[in-house]
């Protein structure tokens, strides 16, 4: 049975990358996965640090969608490493999260996000869910780092 997610509310709800569950890379810390993600679509500049210092996600996501900033030419190539890299470090960095992530046992994870088709599900259930499926690379490379340490 699926487990679905969207916002950082409920049970599931540190599967969001609203979720306040912060994380350091590079020397910096990031408090959430959206601060992390959208500000490194600026890697390198004074805009980044403006991204990651929003005092919200909802505020880092607006920050990071803004066109008036040149995007780093590389961003198609390597958004899916940088969320891989995001999500990693944040259930590393929680062992209280990285429990729930783990007690999901096999099933699919889909972010419920009805205007996302890529991150997410969209709202007729057929879009790529890229989230949901990197949270199940996470979890079977946890499972899989947990079962060597026993």
């Amino acid at each position: 049975m699926p487990i679905y997610f969207y916002t950082p509310a409920g049970d599931y709800g540190c599967f969001s990358n609203f979720s306040r569950h912060g994380f350091e890379v590079g020397g910096r810390y990031w408090p959430t996965a959206e601060h992390y993600f959208q500000a490194q679509k600026f890697a390198g500049t004074e805009y980044e640090l403006h991204v990651g210092r929003a005092p919200t996600p909802k505020e880092a996501a607006t920050r990071g969608r803004t066109r008036t900033e040149p995007l780093r030419a590389d961003w198609e190539a390597v958004k899916d490493d940088v969320m891989r890299s995001a999500v990693g470090r944040k259930f590393e960095t929680h062992a209280d999260i990285r429990a729930v992530l783990l007690g999901t046992g096999d099933e699919d994870l889909v972010e419920h996000a009805p205007g996302d088709r890529y991150w997410g599900c969209g709202a007729d259930g057929t879009g790529l869910n890229k989230l949901g499926h990197i949270l199940m690379e996470v979890r079977a490379r946890l499972q899989l780092q947990a079962a060597v340490a026993d």
